[in-house]
């Protein structure tokens, strides 16, 4: 199978069965034309098999390192094959899945295995200079904790976590975890990530939106807006149902899959879910995944668990 073809959970246990099928596969997708040393960048090269590493036979830099040197596979004591397994069963899980099932499907303990989920998170996180143009909606939900109501227009219990969503229309979706809904950090994010060429933004009537809209450059006859309030979901075209059905997705994950979610995290598992919703048609997901792996800096534990 070629690197960038697609594949099945058969075909990924049939060639990826053990260690060093793995690893041939990272020089595959990490050096395609020929090794290089990841310190010096050279390419006069020898191997040490005995050790499944290489050595860099540079004058200047004499650097022993293997495929996983440098990436987020650096120093770690879970066999490659269990990495493997762990990231297609994220890719392909719509709703996500847990720390508690990946231990039960892969045999080990829990805190590996959450260590393992968010490490594959922390690869995959938002990094794109790529603005959202077209028609554009953008709407507000709040997770975690309990509901109760009379307190207003949208207004959260101290519990609850804001997050901003932003689907272009037969295009990309953005999560973001929010500290407020404020106009100003509403505009922030529409700058951010929306082009200033956009056709239309569709949003429902939140006080907040038409100030927000002002603020990021967003002219009147650009923002369109759908009245819930008077029982009104679609109007003609003007509607946010498309990014309203991924916070049904979302919410489904975390009432359904991960139960709870602390604040500290969440933008991790946003990150997964738009990772994984931006790529709902690509067949080369796994591949994909793999290559952000690859060039994915560690994350350590302490670093992962420390206060916010």
């Amino acid at each position: 199978m070629k690197n960038g073809e697609a594949i099945d959970l058969c075909e990924l246990i049939e060639r990826y069965g053990d260690d060093q099928k793995c690893r041939n596969y990272l020089e595959r997708l990490r050096w395609p034309d020929a090794v290089h040393c990841p310190k010096c960048n050279g390419t006069k090269i020898s191997s040490i098999l005995k050790r499944d590493q290489y050595n860099c036979d540079s004058e200047s830099c004499g650097y022993q390192f293997s495929v996983t040197a440098g990436t987020i596979f650096h120093d770690t004591h879970l066999p490659l094959t269990k990495w493997f397994l762990a990231t297609f069963i994220l890719c392909q899980s719509r709703k996500g899945v847990s720390a508690n099932q990946l231990k039960r499907m892969l045999g080990i303990n829990y805190r590996t295995a959450w260590y393992l989920a968010h490490r594959i998170r922390h690869a995959v996180e938002q990094a794109t200079d790529t603005k959202l143009n077209g028609t554009v909606e953008m709407d507000e939900t709040y997770v975690g904790g309990k509901q109760h109501r009379g307190k207003g227009w949208n207004t959260p219990d101290n519990n609850k976590e804001i997050v901003i969503g932003l689907r272009q229309r037969g295009g990309e979706l953005r999560f973001f975890h929010a500290e407020d809904a404020k106009s100003g950090t509403l505009a922030k994010y529409i700058k951010e990530n929306v082009g200033t060429d956009v056709e239309v933004m569709m949003t429902d009537e939140f006080p907040a939106y038409p100030k927000a809209m002002i603020g990021a450059g967003i002219k009147g006859g650009q923002h369109k807006t759908i009245r819930h309030r008077d029982r009104v979901y679609v109007d003609g075209d003007i509607h946010t149902n498309t990014v309203e059905s991924e916070f049904s997705l979302l919410k489904r994950g975390i009432m359904g899959t991960w139960h709870k979610i602390s604040a500290k995290h969440l933008p991790a598992y946003l990150d997964e879910m738009t990772w994984r919703f931006n790529n709902r048609k690509n067949p080369f997901l796994f591949c994909d995944t793999m290559l952000r792996l690859i060039h994915s800096e560690n994350l350590e534990y302490k670093e992962l668990t420390k206060a916010a």
